[in-house]
């Protein structure tokens, strides 16, 4: 679903992404995690088009992202904090967002009921808490039922009920066939939703692949050591 070779990215004099080389197969569940500035949303911005590789090359699902996004349609993508139009209602949103694609949501209707939506769809967004602002961002990257989901830290503001719901309907849509690829801070939510891990330090990807090989590759006794242990181990590595 995703192949990226040699990804390399340079604002001026600063590299954020350096030779990144994966291959993330259809149907697969991988979290993108490391440090702050580790190149993570450069990565993501790179997969959406958002911003132009400085070398190397991106497929997904053998199409090249490019200004014209047609590939786009096959990508779900939550964002840590939506910015919707503050004097939209969700429903004028979702609508507008079905009217872009030139057809209807086959699950709209559905995850509106599912995330307890519908006593919000009519109010402007401005009036919305965070929390079902949040609730809208995941209609929005599901509706579609989409081939591909990027999830960029998606449970931020969420309720305990609401993240169980969320990350029930993640599963299901991997049991389904998704890939997904989620961007998290929380290991417990990475050990939850993802199979693989790809671990991102300076920019360049330190470790991918399975989590259980990383927990032998360190010796560690949960995801969260084994991290942790790979951040200092490449620290330890690192010139003085």
């Amino acid at each position: 679903m995703i192949e990226v070779k040699g990804l390399s990215k340079s604002f001026k004099s600063k590299i954020v992404l350096r030779d990144i080389n994966l291959n993330l197969k259809t149907g697969s569940m991988t979290a993108l995690v490391g440090p702050n500035a580790s190149g993570k949303t450069t990565f993501i911005k790179c997969l959406l088009g958002l911003v132009i590789p400085t070398a190397g090359e991106i497929f997904i699902n053998g199409k090249r992202p490019d200004r014209a996004g047609q590939y786009r349609a096959e990508i779900g993508f939550m964002p840590q904090t939506p910015l919707f139009p503050p004097h939209l209602t969700p429903k004028e949103f979702l609508t507008m967002l079905e009217k872009l694609r030139g057809h209807p949501a086959v699950s709209r209707r559905a995850l509106e009921e599912y995330f307890h939506l519908p006593p919000f769809l009519n109010q402007p967004f401005h009036q919305l808490s965070g929390g079902t602002k949040q609730k809208v961002a995941a209609v929005m990257a599901f509706m579609f039922n989409p081939p591909l989901i990027i999830l960029d830290e998606p449970t931020v503001g969420f309720d305990p009920a609401t993240n169980v719901s969320f990350k029930d309907l993640v599963l299901k849509r991997a049991e389904e066939g998704a890939t997904v690829l989620l961007v998290s801070h929380i290991l417990g939510e990475v050990e939850q939703i993802s199979r693989d891990l790809v671990f991102l330090e300076d920019g360049r990807a330190l470790f991918s692949g399975p989590h259980e090989r990383l927990l032998r590759q360190t010796g560690a006794a949960s995801l969260e050591r084994a991290v942790i242990q790979l951040l200092e181990s490449e620290k330890g590595r690192s010139p003085s």
